[in-house]
């Protein structure tokens, strides 16, 4: 599903009115049916309801909201919130023929009294919102929230939250439901707009799909269907050298459990052979915990990796590796700062590059496009603040524009970790994530999804698919996990090796239903 920014949508308003000749009267009317079909979902019979409206269009589809229920025999009142010089021409044609349908609308703001016990409709600011929030809407608001007994439905998208980044912009009201026209704002699906959107409703109001579909909106929601049709083929007639070779280097002394966790990651998402390169003189930690996955001893420097490891890493990828993914638990010392910028400049295999592989690369992160195959780097927010030059609280306050930096930056693919994952492709676009728990904030899960990240991309799929499904199924495992275990404090990294199997089947089914 497509995700618009405000300009975007905008553009769509605009051409729908102008270019198909739909009145915006025409889509204002159908935005309030849908706000009034949410309503009496929540409240099938009448109940006392404030609308808070402001001046422009979005004031004028809560006016439009207040008349439909008082002629359905509500008791509705509404507030005229004066956000701007004057009313809009739908908002002011709005608010004339409410007050023919017998709509009090009150223009001076309401007491706290009036919210007792009463349906709020939120229409004060609409996704052009582009200024703090203060002086007496900051106060509306803040009483506002103040009743969280009530039930508050935002059209469009709650007042006070950005509509690109989810951005508070001084205050925001905290809904129970948002109802959302066309398409979905970023600013509903990143926090804390997210927190503060409820439940949210994409409503059809009538927009051309051909406007919907613009190829020039290159942000995605990625839901299950989006993955199910990714899946790499199983051919009855195959054996595991058709599914990839992945050599993932990782682990030192104190931290071989990252390796085992990637590798057993890439087993589990399908990839037919997984190598784990590992310091030679940590091997027996290594095999005394290997099952499936293969060891490949390197020459080690103070527990960790030897710079005088890139030759053989070299000749493993030429004559069996499918794709070369490092990072986990490796270190950062000056062996490994050699080592990754070596492989980097003279690997011709595909590269997944996380952990300890990406903060070698902070000095100099341009140099990734020199890369000779496609490279897909999935740092956290520290991670990539490094590689920006920025701050972790600038990272997280424009997931999707840091992202889009730093594949900018890289030429890689980039999947930015977090609430939620974003990830973005080296020539604009953008793909948010819509699965994960907090039961996943523990270590070892990056780790995890460094090696199905890895194993997808073994099986051929390309560097953006690999990277979208491996995100998407990897937060899913985690909901599984957090289900089997009853809590979301007892997950561990360690159990989506057994829920892996289990998304894939959900996967599945939903294709087939």
């Amino acid at each position: 599903m497509k995700v618009a920014t405000a300009a975007q949508m905008r553009r769509i308003d605009s051409a729908t009115i102008k270019e198909f000749g739909i009145p915006s009267l025409v889509l204002m009317e159908r935005a309030a049916l849908s706000v009034v079909k949410r309503i009496k979902g929540i409240s099938p019979s009448p109940k006392k309801t404030i609308v808070l409206a402001g001046s422009g269009n979005n004031g004028g589809d809560g006016l439009a909201v207040a008349r439909m229920l008082k002629n359905e025999g509500w008791n509705v009142k509404a507030f005229l919130i004066k956000t701007g010089s004057g009313l809009s021409v739908e908002c002011k044609a709005q608010l004339e023929t409410a007050k023919k349908f017998g709509v009090e609308v009150f223009n001076k703001p309401p007491e706290p009294a009036d919210f007792h016990s009463a349906i709020i409709v939120d229409a004060i600011f609409g996704t052009g919102l582009g200024r703090p929030i203060e002086g007496p809407v900051k106060k509306i608001i803040e009483v506002v929230n103040g009743f969280p007994e009530n039930q508050v439905i935002a059209v469009d998208i709650p007042s006070g939250i950005n509509s690109d980044t989810g951005g508070i912009m001084g205050t925001a009201i905290k809904a129970t439901c948002t109802v959302t026209f066309g398409l979905p704002k970023p600013g509903l699906l990143l926090h804390p707009g997210r927190e503060h959107a409820g439940r949210l409703f994409i409503e059809d109001i009538g927009f051309p799909s051909i406007l919907l579909g613009d190829p020039a909106i290159n942000c995605q929601l990625t839901v299950a269907e989006d993955i199910s049709s990714l899946l790499p083929e199983r051919p009855p007639y195959s054996n595991k050298g058709d599914f990839g070779h992945v050599l993932l280097l990782a682990g030192s002394s104190g931290k071989t459990g990252a390796a085992l966790l990637g590798a057993r990651a890439a087993l589990r998402t399908g990839a037919g052979l997984v190598t784990m390169g590992v310091p030679e003189d940590t091997l027996h930690d290594y095999q005394a915990n290997a099952l499936d996955e293969m060891t490949f001893p390197l020459p080690s420097a103070s527990g960790g990796l030897s710079a005088a490891a890139l030759d053989e890493v070299l000749r493993f990828m030429t004559s069996r590796g499918s794709v070369l993914a490092m990072g986990p638990g490796l270190g950062v010392t000056p062996d490994i700062i050699k080592l990754v910028w070596g492989l980097v400049k003279s690997c011709a295999s595909p590269m997944v590059i996380d952990a300890d592989a990406l903060t070698a690369l902070k000095e100099n992160p341009q140099m990734l496009r020199q890369a000779k195959a496609p490279a897909i780097l999935t740092p956290h927010p520290g991670e990539a603040s490094r590689l920006l030059g920025t701050s972790v609280k600038e990272i997280e306050q424009d997931r999707i524009g840091a992202a889009r930096r730093l594949a900018e930056l890289t030429g890689a693919y980039v999947v930015l970790k977090g609430v939620p994952t974003i990830t973005a492709e080296p020539e604009g676009s953008i793909h948010i994530n819509s699965t994960g728990t907090p039961a996943m904030a523990k270590a070892g899960m990056g780790d995890v999804l460094t090696g199905m990240v890895a194993a997808l991309l073994a099986q051929g799929l390309p560097p953006a698919d690999a990277s979208v499904a491996a995100v998407y199924i990897h937060g899913l495992a985690g909901e599984i996990a957090r289900r089997m275990r009853g809590s979301v404090y007892s997950v561990l990294a360690s159990d989506l090796h057994e829920t892996i199997s289990l998304a894939f089947e959900e996967l599945i089914k939903s294709e087939i239903n």
